[in-house]
């Protein structure tokens, strides 16, 4: 069945949807909030005796009662504008009482999410597309406080933000260890699913798998390296928590993968281990560095690639560029050595492998093991410092004036695009993401998927690349656009005219 990505305000049924915020009602009512100084430590798991299934019961309730308490529900409200038709004939038979059409109206739109409380000081993490572009955020604590919230960062690219709320004492969960958590692992999820009246609500499954890519936060162009659980959530879980059977919190519920736009049993988390990594980011410097290794993804290593090389197995990533004086230049990697595994973990795919070196700080130090030749290697590299084009160098105003001049949108292109599209990892360009069929571009025959490799004869390879050109032509006064695109692995010309 073929799916369509879900908004957070609850567009239509998704295959891959983010969880945040839908429409919220005014019903609630929660327990007043316990002496958390005595009565939210969790016995570890290893230190409960389980005889029968009544102590397992009770451990998991435990459980339950001890962290729900730090998970918050999160509402927002942003002010939209809406244009109206004073007079709805006047566009059939003209306007004889001068009525200006259409006017304005605002109105505002709310929303709703979760969020699990980190430190006793009031810091709360959650998703950035619970909180994206809102103008007031309110958490609304177990005891049913309601208290506005501070925003303190976004990382768009990991869908992580953090917020603070000016309280003291508050029920902090601890933070587990989400990279030793194990497929099969139970797990419970919390978090304020579809309505207010629903909030804390709590559900109960395991670990099903773990390093999934979905493709879907930034439109495939940021890091995912997700948790996935069948314990049941929903639109509006988004920022909840992932409890383990120590009580600690290991992930960040985002995201599920459904036909029908609710739970069917395939949900996504975000590992603690990475958002803490951002949180401490963002509280500290305010934005997040990443480590870099300069290198260009090849492609992924399949039985043909494999035998192509002449390997015994299909694993890891071919490197197909190294940066000159780059980390991993230094550190000795190669054109088309062969990358299997990092730190000592297997790699699985490029996105779980991008998404493990961004999780990491510049001058953090990593082991790559490499097949060179048929020959295995390690190598040593210290990571330099990752500056994102797609998220840092293209400037809000410069993107929002082109692409309301082209009638359209472009993104780079990634692992998953390329895979999509059926490219070759040689292939350089941007990807048109969105595209108005209003456009002179449309008219003209681009189309959504199309992927733009010159404008005007000149290779653009990234987003930046893209808008600099076209700033370019209008600083020489040209109105006619020429594009070179890949469709269908064929090559084409496009012109059109902007608006």
């Amino acid at each position: 069945m073929n799916t369509t990505v879900k908004n957070v305000f609850g567009v239509a049924a998704a295959m891959l949807l983010l969880l945040g915020m839908n429409a919220w009602t005014n019903n609630n009512s929660s327990p007043s909030l316990p002496d958390y100084a005595t009565e939210n430590e969790v016995t570890s798991a290893e230190n409960r005796s389980v005889s029968s299934l009544l102590d397992l019961n009770n451990a998991i309730v435990d459980i339950a009662e001890k962290t729900n308490p730090a998970v918050v529900m999160i509402t927002t409200e942003k002010v939209q504008e809406q244009r109206i038709m004073r007079n709805p004939f006047s566009q059939f038979f003209g306007n004889p009482y001068g009525q200006q059409d259409p006017e304005t109206r605002e109105y505002t739109q709310r929303g709703l999410g979760s969020g699990v409380i980190v430190t006793e000081d009031g810091y709360i993490l959650t998703n950035n597309h619970v909180i994206e572009d809102v103008d007031e955020i309110k958490i609304q604590l177990f005891n049913g406080d309601e208290v506005e919230a501070e925003l303190i960062g976004t990382d768009p690219a990991t869908d992580i933000a953090v917020v603070k709320v000016d309280m003291d004492n508050l029920p902090a969960v601890k933070m587990g260890n989400s990279e030793a958590l194990k497929v099969g692992a139970f797990v419970l999820a919390i978090g304020s699913p579809l309505s207010q009246n629903l909030a804390h609500t709590v559900s109960f499954g395991i670990v099903s798998a773990k390093s999934r890519s979905i493709g879907l936060i930034n439109s495939g162009a940021g890091y995912e390296d997700f948790i996935q659980t069948d314990a049941a959530i929903n639109p509006g879980n988004s920022g909840g928590a992932l409890i383990d059977m120590n009580g600690e919190l290991v992930g960040i519920n985002s995201a599920i993968a459904s036909r029908s736009g609710g739970n069917d049993g395939i949900g996504f988390a975000i590992p603690i281990s990475l958002a803490k990594r951002i949180m401490d980011d963002l509280i500290d410097d305010g934005e997040v560095s990443r480590g870099y290794l300069g290198l260009y993804f090849g492609g992924e290593v399949d039985r043909t690639m494999a035998k192509a090389l002449g390997l015994d197995n299909a694993r890891g990533i071919i490197v197909a560029r190294v940066e000159e004086d780059g980390p991993s230049d230094n550190a000795g990697l190669r054109e088309q050595d062969v990358i299997v595994a990092i730190d000592g973990d297997q790699i699985t795919d490029w996105n779980m492998f991008r998404s493990r070196v961004a999780s990491m700080k510049p001058n953090d130090v990593v082991e790559l093991d490499i097949l060179r030749d048929g020959e295995a290697k390690t190598l040593t590299v210290t990571l330099g410092e990752r500056n994102d084009e797609t998220l840092a160098s293209v400037r809000p105003e410069q993107a929002e004036s082109m692409e309301e001049k082209l009638g359209f949108t472009v993104t780079d292109l990634d692992a998953n695009i390329r895979r999509q599209l059926e490219l070759d990892s040689s292939e350089d360009g941007v990807v048109v993401s969105r595209i108005k069929d209003s456009s002179n571009a449309y008219e003209r025959g681009l189309r959504r998927g199309d992927v733009i490799t010159t404008v005007k004869n000149k290779k653009v390879e990234s987003v930046t690349e893209f808008y600099d050109e076209l700033e370019k032509l209008e600083e020489k006064g040209d109105e006619v656009v020429l594009l070179k695109i890949i469709r269908n692995n064929g090559n084409q010309f496009i012109a059109f005219e902007l608006e």
